[in-house]
C-alpha cells in the first residue's frame, strides 16, 4: 500500500488523528490557526488524502481510514522494501553506520526480535 505524502500533508494527518472524529468546519479552522492554510486550502489537501485512502469525510465528519501508527508501519515497510530490497539486516546497518545505539536500545532491539521469532 502506497501512502507517501510529504510534510506539510503530514502536519495536516497528524491534526486529524489528534482530533478525530472532526467536523470539516472545525478542521478549517484548525489548519488556519496551526497551518495558516485557507479553507480551499484545507479541503484540497483533505481531498487528496481521501484519494489515498487515509482519511474519510462522511456528511462534514472527517475520520481516519488508517491509524497513525499503521501508517508509520507501513511506510517503514516500504522503506526497507524499496530502499533496501526487504532487507531489515541492511536498514538495520545502513542506520547504526552513523547513529550509535545505546545499550537500553540494543537490548529493547534484541528482546523484539526474541518475540518476533516466536
Amino acid at each position: 500500500m502506497k501512502n507517501e505524502i510529504g510534510e506539510v500533508q503530514l502536519k495536516f494527518a497528524k491534526i486529524i488523528w489528534e482530533n478525530e472524529p472532526i467536523s470539516s468546519g472545525l478542521l478549517v479552522q484548525l489548519c488556519e490557526r496551526e497551518l495558516k492554510w485557507k479553507k480551499s486550502t484545507t479541503y484540497t489537501v483533505l481531498k487528496k488524502l481521501c484519494e489515498k485512502n487515509l482519511f474519510q469525510n462522511n456528511k462534514g465528519i472527517v475520520t481516519s481510514l488508517i491509524s497513525m501508527e499503521e501508517f508509520y508501519v507501513n511506510q517503514s515497510i516500504e522503506i526497507v522494501e524499496d530502499k533496501f530490497d526487504g532487507s531489515l539486516p541492511a536498514f538495520i546497518a545502513a542506520f547504526t553506520s552513523k547513529q550509535k545505539l545505546s545499550e537500553k536500545e540494543i537490548k529493547d532491539i534484541k528482546k523484539m526480535i526474541e518475540e518476533a521469532g516466536r
